[in-house]
C-alpha cells in the first residue's frame, strides 16, 4: 500500500519532528524581545545620561516603565490566547516590538523613550516569555522541561552577547548608541520577526504530527490534578513567604541589572567597554545558574535548592562592598577582580533563584491551581522588581552614590532569604501526608 494511503494518525517516521524549528524559533525570539527590552536599554543608561543630560533615577524610568506595563497586562494573556489564538498573539507582538525597536534610535527626548517602553511592555506580554511557554507547551509533553529549560536560557544568552556585540559601535564617537541598537533592531526585522511569520505553527497537527514527534497520540494517561486551591494556598504560611521571598529576590535582581552599568562605570570607574564586558558577565553566569540550580532540584528538595540560589544571591551583593568608608565601615569596591566575582555570585543566583520560583510553586501547592497562584506570584515579583528599579535609581540620584542604595539592595536580599528558608510544602499536596 502506498504511504499516500496511511491513516492521518500515522505519520511517516521518517519525517523530521516540525517542533524542533519551532523551539529554535521560540529561543530566538525570546532572546531578542527580552534582550532588546530588558537588556540593553540599562546597558545605554550611560550614553542616554549624557546625551540628554539626565539623572540615574530620569534613565531608568524606561525600564521601570515596562515591567509595569507588562505586569499590568500580564492577567490578559490567557484571554488572549483563547480568542486569538498562540501564533495570532505572538505575531502582533512581533510587528509591536519590531515598530518600537525601529523608533528607538530616532527618539528625540526621555518622554519619546518613556512611551516606546511602554509599548515594549505590551510586546513582551504578546510575544514574551508566557506565549512562548503557552506555545511550547503545545509541542512537547514528555520533553516539556528541557524545552522550556532552553528558552530560558535563551534570555541569559541574549544579556551575555547582545551588549558585547554592539559595545564597539556604541562606545565610537563616530557611531554611538543609536547606530548600536539601529543594528539590532535590523537583525531583529531579519532574523526573529520573519522566522515568527514563516516557521511558526499553532500545534502539532497543523503539519500531521504529534507532540514530541512521536509516531502515535502521546498517551497522558489518567491525570487527576492534586493540590491547593488558591483560596486555600493564601491561608498558608508558604505562600505568603514564597509571594515575599520572590518578590524581594526580583527586587533585587531588577535592582541590580538596571543600575550595573552606572555604577561600574560612574563609581567604580571603569571604561564603557570593561563596564559592558562586566555587565555581560552577569547574564554569561546566570545561564548555567539556571541549568545548575535546575539540575539539583531533580534530585534534592526544591524549596531547598531556592534557597541554596538565594544565598547565593545574597553573598554576590555582600562582595560590592569591602573595609573602609567614613559614613560606614564598609564601602563600595573598585577591585576589578572582586567586582568579576561579584558578577559570578549574582548571576549564579539569579539564574537559580528565577528558576526555582515555578518550581518551587507546584511543589508547594501541587499542579490543581497552578496558574492562578503563579499568575499573583508573578504579580507580586513584577511589582517588586519594578519598584527595586525606581527606588533605588531615586536613592542613587538624590545621595550620588549607590553605597546607601545598594546596603537597601543587600538587606532585601537577606529578608528574601529568610522568607526561603521558612517554605515548606503543605503537606496534603501530594496525599501521602508528606511534603
Amino acid at each position: 500500500m502506498s504511504n499516500k494511503n496511511l491513516p492521518s494518525d500515522q505519520p511517516e517516521k521518517a519525517k523530521r519532528f516540525y517542533g524542533t524549528y519551532v523551539a529554535a524559533t521560540s529561543m530566538l525570539i525570546y532572546f531578542f524581545t527580552n534582550g532588546m527590552a530588558l537588556f540593553i536599554p540599562p546597558n545605554l543608561f550611560p550614553r542616554l545620561m549624557e546625551e540628554f543630560q539626565a539623572t540615574a533615577a530620569e534613565v531608568s524610568t524606561t525600564v521601570a516603565i515596562t515591567h509595569l506595563v507588562a505586569a499590568l497586562l500580564a492577567p490578559f494573556v490567557g484571554h488572549l490566547v483563547d480568542r486569538f489564538g498562540v501564533i495570532r498573539t505572538l505575531r502582533v507582538g512581533l510587528i509591536v516590538m519590531a515598530v518600537c525597536f525601529s523608533l528607538y534610535p530616532f527618539a528625540g527626548s526621555l518622554v519619546q523613550l518613556y512611551w516606546l517602553h511602554a509599548g515594549l511592555g505590551l510586546g513582551l506580554i504578546l510575544a514574551g516569555l508566557l506565549i512562548n511557554v503557552v506555545l511550547l507547551s503545545k509541542w512537547y509533553v514528555a520533553k516539556r522541561g528541557l524545552a522550556i529549560g532552553l528558552l530560558l536560557a535563551s534570555s541569559s544568552a541574549a544579556g551575555f552577547m547582545l551588549p558585547t556585540l554592539i559595545s564597539p559601535l556604541v562606545t565610537n564617537p563616530d557611531w554611538g548608541w543609536r547606530w548600536g541598537f539601529g543594528l539590532l533592531a535590523a537583525l531583529f526585522w531579519l532574523i526573529p520577526f520573519i522566522l515568527g511569520f514563516l516557521v511558526m505553527k499553532e500545534s502539532p497537527g497543523e503539519v500531521g504530527q504529534y507532540p514530541d514527534g512521536s509516531p502515535r497520540p502521546v498517551d497522558k494517561g489518567p491525570h487527576l490534578e492534586t493540590g491547593l486551591t488558591l483560596a486555600e494556598a493564601v491561608r498558608t504560611r508558604t505562600f505568603w513567604c514564597l509571594a515575599i521571598g520572590s518578590g524581594c529576590l526580583w527586587f533585587c535582581i531588577n535592582a541590580i541589572n538596571s543600575q550595573a552599568t552606572i555604577f561600574f562605570e560612574k563609581e567604580a570607574g571603569l571604561l564603557p567597554q570593561r563596564a559592558t564586558f562586566l555587565y555581560s558577565l552577569i547574564f554569561g553566569f546566570a545561564a548555567p545558574g539556571k541549568f545548575l540550580f535546575g539540575y539539583f532540584s531533580d534530585t534534592l528538595a526544591k524549596h531547598r535548592v531556592m534557597l541554596a540560589s538565594s544565598v547565593v544571591l545574597l553573598l554576590g551583593c555582600l562582595t560590592l562592598f569591602e573595609p573602609g568608608g567614613t559614613d560606614f565601615p564598609f564601602e563600595l569596591t573598585r577591585n576589578v577582580p572582586r567586582l568579576v566575582v561579584f558578577t559570578a555570585l549574582f548571576g549564579l543566583g539569579l539564574g537559580g533563584s528565577f528558576t526555582m520560583i515555578q518550581l518551587v510553586a507546584v511543589e508547594s501547592f501541587g499542579q490543581r491551581a497552578r496558574g492562578k497562584i503563579l499568575g499573583v506570584i508573578t504579580l507580586v515579583d513584577s511589582l517588586a522588581g519594578t519598584l527595586g528599579t525606581v527606588l533605588i535609581s531615586q536613592l542613587r540620584t538624590r545621595t550620588g552614590t549607590y553605597l546607601t542604595p545598594f546596603i537597601i539592595v543587600t538587606v532585601v536580599a537577606m529578608i528574601a532569604v529568610i522568607n526561603v528558608l521558612l517554605i515548606k510544602p503543605v503537606p496534603c499536596v501530594n496525599g501521602q501526608g508528606e511534603p
